[in-house]
């Protein structure tokens, strides 16, 4: 019985994994659960599993939970106490399915204490890529990605020497815009940006796959989880989305894996590796299926990408810079007060209005962080389609 402390337990990552853990009861269990502000999806949730620890980001949370829930359970409130909870919980393995930075902290403590990250979030390797990497490393963790393309390589790798690798190929669908020009894009509204042809996944994600920044972020991401070189990898749009990634190897042969589009999958196999459980929601025939297509994305359409595979060229501070102004930025695009080519605008000017730094220390992450924020929030849109 393995037990799991599983961090964002209200989103599409978060709930997908209780799903799992409800087909094998005798296999796992939840230890802990963490949310922002969702009541009513936590206390359905604290009543099903039991856990004996709950953590919550805005501890007004807890006003509106049944006190007669919490009775046997350890409560804990804000960043810093999801942090301590990470760090004093009894688990064997933590889901790291919080979106955006603040998933950075906990995933330290609990790596610190050895315990397998089954790793969905995956700013944590973005912006302090080789801190964890080194940590993991110190401490024995082990890193197992829960993003399907990650996922996919990690599968493709199993039993492969490093050195026989030539490339790894991350697919990704090319979202809602995929047949549009970027003339098309000038009045996207919010509700077609979360228009996903494939997948279901929380807003933030949505928007981000809309602009292909989710695909720079895991270029960046699988540069670390991988230990490549950033010259090993390459992104092709397959808009079917059944194969989710692929390794090319030095004698010229390829592997892939593929499945229909549902992350239960590799959250599935993030748990229970080096075992593989049966389940019964993923079905794909390849007589179905029929066509697979491939081409090369558009850099002048998607800018994301582009100022992605910048950052990680430049590396140091850049990946922070870069995840942290998208986060602001898309929050402003969620909120109608920019528009939606204003993303890669507002993203690129904070590239450019910050020194890099090589080699920073996690405070000097955590200090980038809070000020490019600040840049980013403050920023006014000028002369956006000149």
């Amino acid at each position: 019985m393995k037990k799991i402390f599983l961090l964002g337990s209200s989103g599409s990552i978060g709930q997908s994994t209780l799903d799992v853990v409800r087909q094998f009861p005798d296999k796992f269990k939840i230890e802990a659960l963490t949310v922002n502000r969702n009541f009513s999806v936590l206390q359905s949730q604290i009543r099903e599993f039991q856990p004996k620890i709950i953590a919550v980001g805005d501890k007004k949370v807890l006003n509106k939970i049944d006190s007669e829930l919490l009775k046997n359970v350890e409560v804990y409130t804000g960043d810093e106490g999801i942090a301590r909870a990470a760090k004093d919980a009894d688990y064997d393995i933590l889901v790291t399915a919080l979106v955006g930075f603040a998933g950075l902290k906990p995933t330290i403590e609990g790596i610190k204490r050895g315990k397998r990250i089954a790793l969905a979030n995956k700013e944590t390797l973005v912006v302090a890529g080789e801190i964890i990497k080194n940590l993991c490393n110190t401490y024995n963790s082990e890193l197992i990605p829960v993003d399907s393309e990650h996922s996919a390589i990690f599968q493709c790798l199993t039993g492969e020497n490093s050195n026989a690798i030539k490339k790894l190929i991350l697919t990704a669908s090319g979202g809602p815009f995929l047949n549009r020009s970027r003339e098309d894009l000038v009045n996207v509204s919010v509700e077609d940006a979360l228009n996903h042809p494939n997948w279901d996944m929380g807003n933030k994600i949505t928007i981000d796959s809309a602009t292909m920044m989710n695909k720079g972020l895991e270029v960046i991401e699988a540069r670390w989880l991988f230990e490549l070189g950033k010259d090993k990898i390459e992104v092709v749009i397959h808009p079917q989305s059944i194969i989710h990634s692929l390794v090319e190897f030095i004698d010229g042969s390829i592997k892939a894996q593929l499945s229909m589009p549902d992350m239960k999958l590799p959250i599935q196999y993030a748990l229970s590796y080096p075992e593989r459980l049966p389940a019964d929601f993923v079905e794909t025939s390849l007589s179905r299926i029929k066509n697979l297509t491939f081409f090369e994305p558009d850099f002048n359409k998607f800018t994301c990408l582009k100022l992605a595979f910048h950052a990680m060229d430049a590396g140091g501070l850049m990946p922070c810079i870069l995840n942290a102004s998208n986060e602001i930025a898309v929050e402003k695009f969620l909120n109608k007060e920019i528009p939606f080519l204003g993303i890669p605008e507002v993203i690129d000017s904070a590239l450019n209005n910050f020194e890099n730094e090589s080699n920073p220390d996690l405070e000097s992450i955590i200090e980038c962080n809070t000020k490019v924020r600040e840049f980013t929030r403050n920023y006014n849109m000028k002369d956006i389609y000149s």
